[in-house]
């Protein structure tokens, strides 16, 4: 690969295409996958029979008793990162609502696509809701936030979006969250804990093929959106879990020697046969793991809950 000059990048998508297959191993961020197109697969995917985590974390939730929000008569602002088409916060609005608890419910994500959906849909199941959806990255968004709303936020994260980094970052994003606390805020989250492994793949791996679809999408966009010419049907998706340290990964495999072009990035990347971009991370934890990235963090794990087969934990997490 001869690159003669480093362009002048317009969109972060740009700039992390370019430093990620520029790199040594070849890497692509997972939040680049939510276009239209991989909105739409990652809702097929939650509807999979091998995808536990989005059955096991709706049995919490349908179980959840919501004054665990410890909320008074002046409400609270309910703020989601990563709302995307909020399958199972709906369960979770619904119970807060028959409860009588006063609430703003602000859904944050970076697909306007995901965004226009679920607002849409509220606005059908809920039509009293006060919803504000936010397109945005998370703590851009919830900087503006902090900057006009005062009073008590639950800061909700589910899905397990936190096992899409390493340790180092995890701890880094949840110092991070627990800066934009008040003393009287909570961040509910979601875990996906260690089990058998063959429990485990199989969701990043399913018989139909729609994972696959999902992580080869993140090249049709670059296709598409940086004018190059990746043969996707070329790459094979290939996940990989290791029991140890409870890390899933993904990749995208190149099948055979290949040039690919990037317009846009005025960039020619060369793969190997069976060279590899790594695509995705998703940690599953221990208990004590948990608690140790929070106390790293500044957090205090206050409590948490599980489903029966101890699958999946949400935790209620406050400042220390």
């Amino acid at each position: 690969m001869d690159v003669k000059t480093v362009p002048t990048f317009k969109t972060a998508f740009e700039n992390e295409v370019f430093q990620g297959l520029t790199a040594f191993p070849k890497f692509l961020s997972s939040k680049w996958f939510y276009d239209e197109q991989g909105d739409k697969l990652f809702q097929e995917i939650m509807k999979l029979p091998e995808y536990y985590p989005t059955r096991k974390e709706y049995a919490i939730l349908e179980q959840l008793d919501v004054h665990a929000f410890e909320v008074d008569e002046e409400g609270f602002d309910l703020i989601e990162l990563g709302a995307g088409d909020g399958f199972k916060t709906k369960v979770l609005l619904k119970k807060l609502r028959e409860a009588n608890i006063p609430f703003s419910y602000k859904p944050i994500d970076i697909s306007q696509n995901a965004l226009d959906g679920l607002s849409a849909d509220l606005k059908n199941r809920f039509p009293k809701l006060d919803v504000e959806p936010l397109q945005g990255r998370y703590f851009t968004v919830l900087d503006e936030l902090s900057k006009y709303s005062q009073r008590k936020k639950v800061i909700l994260m589910l899905g397990s979006n936190l096992g899409n980094l390493p340790h180092p970052k995890a701890i880094e994003f949840l110092r991070q969250l627990g800066d934009t606390l008040n003393p009287q805020d909570l961040i509910f989250m979601g875990f996906d804990l260690k089990k058998d492994p063959a429990v485990i793949l199989p969701a990043y791996n399913d018989s139909q093929g729609v994972t696959a679809a999902f992580n080869k999408n993140v090249l049709h966009r670059i296709n598409r959106e940086l004018k190059a010419n990746f043969e996707v049907d070329h790459f094979r998706h290939v996940p990989l879990y290791d029991p140890e340290t409870g890390t899933c990964k993904s990749f995208l495999m190149a099948t055979q020697e290949m040039d690919v072009r990037i317009e846009s990035l005025d960039l020619e990347v060369h793969f190997y046969k069976w060279e590899t971009i790594h695509t995705e991370i998703s940690q599953k934890y221990e208990h004590s793991v948990i608690k140790w990235l929070c106390s790293e963090a500044g957090l205090h794990p206050k409590t948490y809950f599980t489903d029966e087969e101890d699958y999946f934990a949400d935790y209620i997490l406050t400042k220390t």
